[in-house]
């Protein structure tokens, strides 16, 4: 299973604990640790709601690319 390390990254550049971005994003604190450390896949709504709290496209969450900017 891939580890989500931007979504890491992203968390700790905006020092928010794992339990602040679930709330934020409506899921536990325990199936964001899992998404962040790849015990679990991170389902497309929630990739997408991530991608709208942190303003980033999916593409960068994913490591698709280095641009952080969604597309207009």
């Amino acid at each position: 299973m891939e580890r989500y390390q931007r979504i890491r990254d992203l968390r700790e550049d905006h020092d928010l604990t794992q339990a602040q971005v679930g709330q934020a994003i409506n899921v536990p604190q325990r199936t964001y640790a899992y998404y962040e450390s790849g015990q679990r896949m991170v389902p497309p709504q929630v990739l997408c709601d991530l991608a709208d709290f942190y303003g980033v496209s999916v593409d960068y969450i994913l490591g698709r690319t280095e641009k952080k900017e969604m597309n207009p």
